[in-house]
């Protein structure tokens, strides 16, 4: 532990003197919240993804050959 950091014996968290109080995460809880974002991250672009697919497959060739 730095020495320019406060340590708080009720929640095991460190933090910089002077920071703002609030909510202080825990390294785990600081893992589990990069989990999640990342989880939320892929769920979305997998949504965009088969939004893509399925608009492909539907528009089929017309894209290819516009109407006259």
């Amino acid at each position: 532990m730095a020495r320019n950091e406060e340590f708080n014996m009720m929640s095991g968290t460190r933090r910089a003197p002077g920071a703002e109080d609030g909510i202080v995460l825990t390294p785990a809880q600081e893992k589990n919240r990069r989990a999640r974002n990342v989880a939320i991250g892929v769920a979305i672009a997998l949504f965009m993804a088969l939004f893509y697919l399925v608009t492909i497959i539907k528009l089929g060739g017309a894209v290819a050959r516009p109407p006259v």
